[in-house]
């Protein structure tokens, strides 16, 4: 299971290597689409981390990030954001969007 993002863990989480975030809110109908997805990859992917943030319980990230809809994958490489999707996708989407930072 992916591990839920707070504001306490936030900082550490990303910092090192790459890092596939799912910014999701559990009203979001596509989100729900997409969450078993982000499952998968969290308990498939060797080569980078996948982790989950709620909207409306990290309001800080939110807004540290700018996210403005739901659902939105980032990529962070050492700590920065270095790519995004927005909306639903593949697995495969995501996984090659996650491995291009390797």
């Amino acid at each position: 299971m992916a591990t839920l993002l707070t504001e306490s863990n936030y900082q550490e989480s990303i910092s090192k290597g790459v890092t596939l975030v799912d910014v999701y809110a559990d009203w979001c109908g596509p989100c729900k689409t997409i969450s078993p997805i982000i499952e998968e990859l969290s308990n498939e992917a060797t080569d980078y981390s996948v982790f989950k943030v709620d909207i409306d319980k990290s309001s800080d990230i939110i807004n540290e990030i700018g996210v403005r809809s739901v659902p939105t994958i980032l990529i962070y490489k050492d700590g920065e954001v270095v790519d995004r999707h927005v909306g639903i996708a593949s697995k495969d989407r995501l996984d090659t969007l996650a491995k291009k930072y390797l």
